[in-house]
């Protein structure tokens, strides 16, 4: 277990894993999020704000100086958690609505139950009445668009299927991928009621062709970096599913694909949400 008394703020373990890139961790949570801070020159990209436990935009400003923006990868609870610190807020056009609702005491409650702590929250944090206060979107995403940093362009690519308006970024130059909650070596949540399978083959393709190019791949929980290599797999298991691949696990009207490496969790019916 992570010693609470080795993390910043008592939750928080930062690592500059290159060179202007800092993976911010929760690893006290089960879902073990990860933000990911990229510096550039002129300025500073924040990819989600975490599950909203302790002060976030305080560890960034021990971190750089220079303006930081937020970029949400989807609207999802544990990305969106410090929101409200910052005035700069980017995120696909399709979640953009469902950040102003905030997230109540109820469903907070529920995710910080004992079962999915590895270890105690900060002292100050009382998850009966924590919430995650609103926010809104500054800037409005549809894919396509380039972040200039100065010495360092990310590319937003929608990547639909675990959420309607997930994200990915992509460094080129670099051969950096932040894979966000659309890839990453674990549990890929494609059993909600907001998460589309067909979306998500035809998103885990784009991510697949990338491969050959691909240096190192950050995703948003789990083990991390990545290995770029674990992509085409994902897009073949997908496939599979959708092709009527038999579950390995079936409970309370969810089936569980088990790969090497990941799995994948998707309806019991068909496992499809055209």
């Amino acid at each position: 277990m992570t010693d609470p008394a080795s993390l910043v703020q008592g939750w928080f373990a930062v690592a500059e894993v290159e060179p202007g890139i800092f993976r911010i961790a929760e690893p006290l949570h089960d879902e073990d999020v990860k933000s990911h801070l990229v510096v550039g020159r002129d300025r500073a990209v924040l990819i989600d704000t975490g599950m909203g436990v302790g002060d976030l935009r305080a560890v960034v400003e021990t971190l750089t100086d220079l303006p930081v923006a937020v970029v949400n990868s989807h609207a999802h609870w544990d990305h969106v958690g410090a929101n409200w610190r910052f005035a700069d807020i980017a995120i696909h056009r399709a979640e953009a609505e469902l950040l102003p609702r905030g997230v109540g005491p109820e469903k907070l409650r529920r995710a910080f139950a004992d079962e999915y702590l590895r270890g105690p929250l900060p002292a100050g944090t009382d998850r009966e009445t924590m919430t995650i206060p609103p926010s809104r979107a500054t800037t409005v995403l549809d894919g396509g668009e380039f972040i200039d940093l100065g010495g360092r362009r990310l590319e937003v690519i929608h990547a639909p299927g675990h959420s309607p308006g997930g994200i990915v970024l992509l460094d080129r130059h670099d051969g950096v991928l932040f894979s966000t909650d659309v890839a990453y070596p674990g549990a890929l949540y494609c059993q909600f009621d907001d998460a589309n399978l067909d979306d998500y083959r035809r998103s885990m393709r784009v991510l697949a062709e990338l491969t050959p190019s691909l240096r190192v791949v950050y995703p948003s929980h789990n083990a991390s970096p990545m290995e770029p290599a674990l992509l085409p797999r994902m897009r073949e298991a997908l496939d599979g599913i959708a092709g009527g691949r038999k579950a390995d696990e079936v409970r309370d009207g969810v089936a569980r694909h088990v790969f090497d490496g990941f799995s994948v969790l998707v309806p019991a019916d068909d496992g499809r949400r055209a």
